[in-house]
């Protein structure tokens, strides 16, 4: 599942893992205690624990304590070690690609039958039910917490200038690349080569990564467009080459358009309050245009609750998940991160005080909710983004190799017994 440079680097803190996954210390007497691995860093993290630390002051029958974990993919790493170790949290959060493996795995609680869990009134979109084909033939092991869509950041006073409007297609996006590029001063257009941003171009060439019928098809002649089009952008000097890899390529990117060398980036909603208050440019989002047709693939992780976590720890933990849930944290975390309100109640609350008027930014990725392809329910989807995929995109892109023989390739790879 996860490569073993990654494993490797997160098994080196084992020990403390394991140990903090199986003891809780300075609980107060008479309370439950409840053992939350996260991986946040910055605002996020800042938002989440003032969210903790609320929900702990608020009641005197559970106490949570928020343990950090490093990003997404160490704390995965961990979190499966400790899972091995049977000395796992009570409650983390995951991304969404893994979920179906650890739920196959048994390792995930059944949430549905816990007190105001059907009640929880989730946008369709972004709850388990709509996530994943068929998530909702599945019993209920995942809700939704810090979710997201890609979406294009614009340097509008850039494009003011050259009289151009976002890009509602792939032609307009080449064009307003090559309009905005200035040899040895700026790149038109800039995008981590991630899987993420991959499948939403091969859902816009109108292709699935995982066909109907469960073939791995990786968007057949979809997927090959979409790596035509990237190299073809990078070949040209419209796109900035990508650099670094994971988040250290995200946060390149980020940091490259703050610095007005790229124009236009396709990132993440998580990052939409970051770039706003950093730009020294009016910053404007925008949805991704489509080619054959408008698609994006959801993002962002969910809360899970771990099955071999002893049953009074397990109900504490969905009773501070149905807190996160009320329409006040719910608001709270998505004005202060940019990630999409989890709740149909949220949004109505927020639409009712004006806030997409006043922040029509914010409104993007709702908006694009509409176009979202939920992913398929694979147990290997995990491995297949980042053992198969994510190298081959990197060596086609940077390397120049020929898309449709990488892809050829990540097939047969994903046809292998595991």
């Amino acid at each position: 599942m996860i490569p073993r440079r990654e494993f490797v680097r997160a098994s080196a803190l084992v020990a403390a893992s394991v140990a903090t996954g199986c003891m809780l210390s300075g609980v107060p007497k008479g309370r439950t205690g409840v053992n939350l691995w996260f991986s946040y860093g910055g605002t996020n993290r800042e938002v989440l624990e003032t969210l903790v630390r609320r929900f702990n002051e608020r009641q005197s029958r559970d106490y949570v304590q928020a343990v950090y974990q490093g990003d997404y993919f160490e704390g995965l790493a961990k979190l499966r070690t400790a899972l091995a170790a049977r000395c796992a949290p009570a409650l983390s959060h995951v991304v969404g690609e893994v979920v179906p493996y650890l739920a196959e795995a048994g390792a995930l609680e059944p949430l549905a039958d816990y007190p105001g869990v059907r009640e929880l009134d989730l946008v369709p979109e972004l709850g388990q039910a709509g996530s994943w084909v068929g998530g909702a033939e599945h019993a209920l092991v995942a809700l939704p917490f810090n979710r997201s869509t890609p979406i294009a950041y614009l340097n509008a006073e850039l494009f003011a200038q050259v009289g151009l409007f976002a890009p509602r297609t792939w032609r307009e996006l080449r064009d307003a690349a090559r309009a905005l590029s200035r040899p040895n001063e700026r790149f038109g257009f800039g995008c981590p080569i991630n899987w993420w941003f991959w499948v939403a171009l091969v859902g816009q060439a109108g292709g699935r990564v995982v066909a109907p019928d469960g073939r791995v098809s990786l968007g057949d002649e979809a997927g090959v467009e979409a790596l035509s089009f990237w190299q073809e952008l990078v070949q040209s000097g419209w796109m900035k080459p990508p650099p670094g890899r994971d988040y250290n390529a995200w946060e390149q990117c980020n940091q490259d358009f703050l610095a007005q060398r790229v124009a236009m980036i396709w990132s993440s909603t998580a990052f939409l309050k970051y770039l706003e208050a950093h730009a020294p440019f009016r910053v404007l989002a925008a949805p991704l245009p489509a080619n054959r047709r408008r698609a994006v693939p959801t993002g962002g992780t969910f809360w899970v609750v771990l099955r071999s976590a002893p049953s009074e720890e397990k109900a504490a933990a969905v009773r501070f998940l149905r807190f996160m849930h009320e329409p006040a944290q719910v608001i709270e975390w998505a004005n202060r991160t940019g990630y999409i309100p989890v709740t149909a109640g949220a949004v109505r609350a927020l639409r009712a005080r004006g806030y997409y008027a006043q922040h029509p930014n914010d409104a993007v990725a709702l908006e694009q909710l509409s176009v979202a392809e939920p992913w398929p329910w694979s147990v290997d989807l995990f491995r297949l983004q980042r053992e198969i995929v994510q190298p081959r995109l990197e060596s086609v892109v940077v390397e120049g190799r020929d898309p449709a023989r990488a892809l050829d390739e990540a097939r047969k790879l994903a046809l292998e017994p595991t």
